[in-house]
């Protein structure tokens, strides 16, 4: 593989090259519903941001007998009907795990993927990536952008480590979350039009940890921009008394897909560990301020995925029963059934 610095100018991270055709996740088509207006009011999946954090397996949750990995997915999808992937930020996915969640999940069942911290422009160690393609990224150290041989690469196998969950119709979107720095401007909407472009034909939802994307004079421009884009804007609930808090606007973009994301209220985000940064038990109060607009989200959208990153113990799952009831979801039976977890509004 060739290695040839690009530099990062502007307001944002350097774009992706364009890919070759090896390097686009194009192959197929999505197999869910296309785009168009909503029937109803649609599905609102709740569920959390992992199903295997160690915090959550050493809490006590999973029965007896469900020890391991395959015993924690099938009672997870037992409770749930979406889960987010969280691991697949931190290292490529593979074929084989796609396979294994797809077998071990009912049909129906919804795994929103999160991106490999190389396609959003996050620091990546060269561990993370797979044995042969520790060399490009190691040579780039120092040097400004990615290499284009090895990006492209990375978003081939990022795609077709996913196709499994695809074809299974498993998948609910791929999770693009961009980094604080990622301001609005340009350079940032060159990057995510190159990234959509490398996703053309799988369902994308985009978050953003940068304020001024969701500021007020600015969130009209966001929506529209997602909007032209074919991806959903995934709304945020966070501590709103500091300087990156990011706004909680509801602003759905496609009819496709909603998404909200609680990453707890804790006044350490942005600064602390990560157990202080997601450590938050949420209230009952807390979680009614957004129960209107997640109803007003599912007027818009045939699925609304709301997902708890708020990971210390089992308060994700606490908090995603609660949501559920307040929802008027009853809060047990298997994922994918009428009623109990898939709420569905008249």
């Amino acid at each position: 593989m060739t290695v040839s610095a690009r530099r990062v100018t502007g307001d944002g991270p350097a774009a992706p090259t364009r890919a070759p055709p090896d390097g686009r996740l194009t192959q197929g088509r999505w197999r869910g519903r296309r785009p168009g207006k909503a029937a109803g009011m649609g599905e609102i999946r709740v569920g959390t941001c992992s199903w295997t954090d160690r915090a959550l397996v050493s809490s006590g949750w999973y029965p007896p007998g469900r020890r391991d990995a395959e015993g924690w997915l099938r009672h997870y999808a037992a409770q749930f009907p979406v889960a987010e992937v969280d691991a697949t930020y931190y290292g490529l996915p593979t074929a084989r795990n796609s396979h294994l969640w797809a077998a071990r999940t009912p049909g129906g069942f919804r795994f929103d993927v999160k991106a490999f911290s190389l396609l959003t422009g996050h620091p990546t160690r060269p561990g993370a990536l797979p044995p042969d393609l520790r060399p490009a990224l190691e040579r780039q150290r120092g040097r400004p952008g990615t290499d284009p041989g090895l990006l492209d690469e990375v978003w081939s196998r990022f795609g077709e480590a996913l196709r499994p969950l695809r074809d299974s119709g498993r998948l609910g979107a791929l999770l693009f979350q961009f980094p604080g720095r990622f301001a609005p401007g340009r350079s940032a909407e060159a990057f995510l039009r190159a990234c959509r472009e490398r996703t053309a034909g799988w369902p994308v939802a985009v978050e953003f940890r940068h304020p001024g994307w969701w500021s007020e004079d600015r969130a009209a421009g966001t929506s529209a921009l997602l909007s032209e884009l074919d991806a959903a804007a995934v709304a945020v609930d966070t501590a709103q008394t500091l300087p990156a808090s990011v706004p909680p606007v509801a602003a759905v973009t496609v009819p496709r897909l909603a998404v909200v994301r609680f990453h707890g209220r804790s006044t350490a985000w942005g600064t602390g560990t990560k157990e202080e940064k997601f450590r938050h038990s949420y209230t009952a109060a807390e979680l009614s301020e957004w129960t209107p607009r997640i109803r007003a989200m599912a007027e818009q959208a045939r699925e609304v995925h709301v997902l708890f990153n708020n990971c210390c113990g089992d308060a994700a799952v606490r908090a995603a029963q609660s949501m559920r009831q307040l929802l008027g979801g009853v809060p047990d039976g298997p994922a994918g059934a009428p009623g109990p977890d898939v709420v569905s509004w008249p």
